[in-house]
């Protein structure tokens, strides 16, 4: 299934997508698939597989310890993509989530083509923009990848016009929700977001970041098409550092409290 797919099935179903997120490699490689694996059985309707990054600028303190122990693993992109490969067997479409600096090292072309050969759907660039990006367009264009530009609050009309025009896949509109007071403020911010793509373009539209249990689920569901959680889910993890076991059962009462969230908003 395509990501497009994805979310036309869960529209049809009168509902926004869950699109969850981990990085691969955390807490190891064989880990995260395990992890990845429960959060689609859970009601992911779209995976997030992060590339873990160095010097990742624009995550917060949770997603920066879970990369870091990916890199102290020894994670390695052809981890990444046999992660993806693994998940995308499921029949669930999976994305990568990148900073562009390994897609470079890697080679554009060359990753473009070895993503599409493990089954991947397309890559989600935070620090890429489209007007700087000609030679992943033409390589994802090659191989029918998805392109998922961010759009922020400050952005203005004609950039989201811009940017929206050149995403394939979804459309990524970014604002933090935090779990008290800032929720309010961030439903002033990404409703208003949501809207004016929707001017700009007939993708769907998802809403990240900060979302963290099924209740501010269903407030983003109300007016996006779909609800990326990815901290969250990190964090289910982390909290079990020594029982594996006890690590997944978290995730699946998140991923299912998520789920259930999305039906309802």
């Amino acid at each position: 299934m395509s990501v497009r797919a994805a979310f036309d099935t869960a529209r049809d179903e009168g509902r926004a997508a869950l699109v969850g997120y981990l990085p691969a490699g955390f807490p190891d490689v064989e880990g995260s698939i395990e992890a990845l694996r429960v959060m689609v059985d859970a009601g992911c309707d779209v995976i997030e597989v992060g590339l873990p990054y160095s010097d990742p600028v624009m995550d917060g303190p949770t997603i920066q310890a879970a990369a870091q122990q990916a890199l102290e693993g020894g994670v390695r992109t052809r981890d990444v993509l046999r992660t993806i490969e693994t998940v995308a067997a499921t029949g669930t479409p999976v994305v990568v989530m990148t900073y562009w600096n390994p897609v470079e090292r890697y080679g554009v072309a060359r990753f473009a083509e070895d993503l599409a050969a493990a089954g991947g759907a397309g890559l989600i660039t935070p620090d890429l923009t489209p007007d700087s990006a000609e030679e992943w367009i033409e390589a994802a264009d090659r191989h029918d990848l998805d392109k998922i530009f961010l759009i922020a609050p400050s952005s203005t009309d004609a950039r989201i016009a811009m940017t929206t025009a050149a995403c394939r896949g979804f459309v990524y509109a970014t604002a933090v929700m935090g779990v008290t007071g800032a929720r309010t403020t961030t439903s002033d911010l990404a409703g208003p977001l949501v809207a004016r793509a929707r001017t700009a373009t007939d993708l769907p539209v998802a809403v990240g970041l900060g979302v963290s249990n099924g209740d501010q689920a269903a407030e983003v569901a109300s007016y996006a098409d779909g609800v990326i959680v990815g901290s969250a889910f990190v964090r289910a993890l982390l909290d079990h550092p020594d029982d594996r076991p006890a690590g997944r059962a978290a995730l699946r009462a998140l991923t299912e409290d998520l789920a259930g969230g999305v039906r309802r908003g």
